[in-house]
């Protein structure tokens, strides 16, 4: 895979809403878009138990927010190649793309998280708040760069 197969947003529709996942080992980050896709809130975490309960989760959000697109983070090594945990991202898009009909995005996400910790640390946020919501605000950034880049 290269660069051509992330970042492309080209399966993307042009209108409704987007969910960004920041997929983790333990957590996965849920963030939304509004409707003219303009910011990214975001909107929970969810407790990894095993595939089939996650992605019903995920499932559900979509339903819930008429959700027309999945922006997904794709955690490249900071070199640009792939590891484990983007190995990982990448099994599972194909495993959630099996259950749902939406297009699924691919998005560099690298620093997202260690941004979005610089930003609760300048912010004076407690560590504890910073722990509960990292994953959905680094969802929210992912989004928001694939927002900006589709404007």
């Amino acid at each position: 895979m290269n660069e051509q197969n992330y970042n492309d947003l080209s399966s993307i529709p042009q209108k409704g809403k987007l969910i960004g996942l920041d997929l983790g080992t333990k957590t996965i980050g849920v963030a939304i878009s509004d409707s003219m896709r303009l910011s990214a809130t975001p909107l929970e975490t969810i407790k990894r138990k095993k595939f089939t309960l996650d992605s019903q989760r995920i499932i559900e959000l979509i339903n819930e927010y008429e959700v027309k697109a999945i922006i997904l983070g794709l955690p490249l090594n900071m070199d640009g190649t792939f590891g484990t945990r983007a190995q990982s991202t990448i099994s599972f898009k194909h495993n959630l793309s099996k259950m749902i009909s939406l297009p699924i995005a691919l998005w560099d996400e690298r620093l997202s998280t260690s941004a979005v910790n610089n930003i609760m640390l300048e912010a004076d946020i407690s560590r504890a708040k910073r722990a509960k919501n990292v994953d959905k605000l680094a969802a929210s950034y992912i989004l928001q760069g694939a927002l900006d880049r589709l404007r």
